[in-house]
This record gives C-alpha cells, structure tokens and sequence, in this order.
C-alpha cells in the first residue's frame, strides 16, 4: 500500500458515546411514549392488535390468540434494555394504539435501530404514528447517537414504503440475512444520520404543525413530500 492509498474516516472531535435509552416517557402534541407496562398496556394493545392478524406477519412473535398470552409476551419484553419498548399512547384518548422499541443500542459507535413497531389499524397513517416515530429519532439524536437505523423484511413493501416516508434512506437489502417462523428474510436496510437530521426535523416540524391540516384534519402537505428530497439514496422498489 502506497501513502497515497492509506485513508482513514473522518476524526471525530469532541464527540462522547451517548447514553443507553433511559426516558420513561415522551410526550409530543399528539403522541405520548412510554415504558411497555403490561398491567397499563396489556388489555388495550391486546384488543387493538387483535383486529387483523397480517399485523404479525413480519414480526418473529404473534398473534397472540388471548390477552394472557400478549400480556405474558409484554412481560417478557417490558424489563428488557435491549429491546427497549414504548407503548404508543393517543393522548386524545388516553389509550394505547401501539409498540415501538430500540434495539442493537451501541453507543460506542453511536448507533441505534428503531424496530418491533407494531401499530393498529385504528392507529396507521394518523398524526400519532407518525409523532411517535418522530420523538424517538428527536431522543436518539438529541442523546447523540451518529445513526438512527431500519430494518425490515425486503417483501414488507408497507415497511420500505414507510422507512422513506420517515426520511430513512436505503442502504441495501442483506441476503438470507436470518430466519423468523421458519422462513428465510432478506433483510432491507435503511438509516438516517446526525448529518441529516437537521434537515429532517424541520420537515417534522412543518409536517406535524397543526397548520398542515384543515378542519377535517386532512394533512396539506405529505411528509413523503418533505422528506424524500432530503434522501441519500431511493428505494429501487419503488
């Protein structure tokens, strides 16, 4: 190897390890985070859940055919640290519509993934699915991790779709990646950074302004719009 060939990554002054996730609860103007809790949440994620069983296809676990066993499966995850789950909370109704958790928590490197999202359909494509997202990247960011990353199966196009809406950019798909149900996963890969999260915020900001939505509450402008010129890279899928 030449001296002209040897390059090393950019030196990064001043910057610390962050924190391993610690918040008890987020709140946002729609949206309110907190600790999966199975004697809080149990009954009403259960109930929620159990509208449509597709909403498990991609997870390893599920559906869950009695309310025991989701509480009995919320038991298991709620003193975790890694995976560390939210329940997602309408703070119109005060009731829990969903879970979300971090996961592959490295703060040595700076990096954080968001996963084993699981919203109701009463819960999809509503201004509180979209802040819950938002508040969990605005608290890795804001605790200093470098990358926010998501994952999910390649054939869950909805979670492709969903990943660039958010404003992750694709990084590739991870053949043969892992098993879940007995099935092989490919694995989609996407992140954003805290290069990018500036740009990002302020399309949530404008995005999740109660000006962004008429009478009837139908959005003016899409995030999808706001984000995906802010992409490093496009999903080919699409």
């Amino acid at each position: 190897m030449t001296e002209s060939e040897r390059k090393f990554g950019t030196v990064l002054v001043g910057w610390v390890p962050p924190r391993a996730p610690d918040s008890p609860v987020i709140d946002g103007r729609y949206a309110r985070l907190e600790r999966l809790d199975p004697a809080r949440h149990a009954a009403a994620l259960h109930a929620a859940n159990s509208v449509d069983d597709r909403l498990w296809d991609y997870l390893p676990y599920g559906p869950f055919a009695t309310e025991t066993a989701y509480r009995d499966w919320a038991a298991g995850m709620a003193p975790q640290t890694d995976p560390f789950f939210y329940a997602i909370i309408d703070r119109a109704t005060g009731r829990a519509g969903g879970v979300a958790s971090y996961l592959r928590i490295t703060p040595a490197s700076g990096s954080i993934e968001v996963g084993h999202i699981n919203l109701a359909p009463a819960l999809q494509g509503t201004c509180v699915a979209t802040e819950a997202m938002y508040l969990m990247m605005d608290w890795a960011f804001a605790a200093g991790y470098r990358r926010y990353e998501w994952k999910c199966d390649a054939l869950n196009l909805p979670s492709r779709r969903a990943a660039e809406r958010f404003g992750f950019s694709y990084e590739g798909v991870f053949r043969q990646a892992t098993v879940v149900k007995g099935r092989n996963r490919d694995t989609a890969w996407f992140a954003m950074t805290d290069g990018d999260w500036p740009a990002l915020k302020a399309a949530y900001a404008l995005w999740l302004s109660p000006d962004n939505f008429d009478a009837a509450g139908r959005q003016k402008a899409r995030l999808s719009d706001l984000t995906h010129p802010l992409l490093v890279a496009r999903d080919p899928a699409f």
